[in-house]
């Protein structure tokens, strides 16, 4: 994950399902999951070595990822169709 070139995250809708993300502070990355409606947050999984850990997720709050971390640059389609 270190040849990632991650960015500031600017606005909401560059959080997508999937997307890596970045602690400023530290090395710790995560892999965004769906927006939880219901706790106003994002589900967020440790991700280390090419490895996703899904037995352990936090929510964590759009205000929160954008102050303290970075993310991936996802490239998509406006027009994209969901599989």
């Amino acid at each position: 994950m270190k040849n990632i070139n991650f960015e500031d995250i600017r606005d909401a809708y560059q959080l997508v399902q999937g997307a890596k993300l970045k602690s400023k502070a530290d090395d710790e990355i995560y892999e965004l999951g769906e927006y939880d409606a219901n706790k106003r947050g994002y589900v967020v999984f440790p991700f280390e070595d090419g490895i996703l850990y899904t037995d352990f997720s936090m929510i964590m709050a759009e205000k929160e990822m954008m102050m303290n971390y970075m993310i991936e640059p996802v490239k998509s389609s406006p027009f994209q169709k969901a599989a």
